[in-house]
């Protein structure tokens, strides 16, 4: 663990604002090299660690998966679709695991015996994948949040080293654009906000 940096009261941050207002996911398959390097991955890890956590139970876990692992995964997977007669598009989706530098994967771990309730748990599995797309983005690089077939399956998870109890959160992937995203249609607020006096 790195040196604790002191607490603070929030500040105004501009910067911070505009790239929360401008995030954007990348293209899965778009991403290339470079990837963060170890001593940024570890910033992200830790920044992603800090994620709302009611009972501080860590009901997460993150897998660091390099290209090789992936890469072979993925071949395993593409038997695994062709023997479950999976639709083209299986195979076709294999290039998002595949293609960037680097990628954490966000396995949701919840403690069943705890007080807490497990959706609870899960929620914060899903806001640790957010800070680690935020922490790649703060430290200048592009990140996909990813979840397809094989988050799912429970044959592949096992790929993945998806223990019982547990379910894939997400897939991180990060890397470098060579171009901007493109933006996307974004919810109407006043159709999902609703204001009580």
């Amino acid at each position: 663990m790195t040196d604790a940096v002191p607490l603070s009261l929030p500040v105004r941050s501009p910067e911070l604002l505009a790239r929360l207002r401008t995030r954007r996911s990348a293209p899965a398959q778009a991403l290339e090299a470079p990837g963060p390097s170890d001593a940024e991955l570890t910033q992200i890890l830790e920044i992603g660690a800090r994620t709302p956590d009611h009972g501080k139970l860590a009901p997460w876990r993150f897998v660091v998966m390099g290209p090789q692992v992936r890469a072979r995964i993925a071949a395993e997977l593409v038997v695994l679709a062709e023997r479950k007669r999976l639709p083209p598009k299986a195979q076709a989706v294999l290039a998002k695991l595949t293609a960037a530098p680097l990628t954490v994967l966000v396995i949701s771990s919840p403690v069943a015996d705890d007080k807490v309730p497990i959706w609870e748990q899960e929620l914060s599995a899903g806001a640790v994948c957010m800070n680690l797309e935020h922490a790649a983005g703060a430290l200048g690089y592009s990140a996909s949040w990813i979840t397809d077939w094989y988050s799912f399956d429970a044959e592949a998870t096992a790929l993945f080293g998806v223990r019982a109890g547990e379910r894939i959160a997400g897939f991180i992937h990060m890397g470098t654009l060579a171009q901007p995203p493109l933006e996307r249609p974004r919810p109407d607020l006043s159709a999902i906000v609703t204001r009580l006096a």
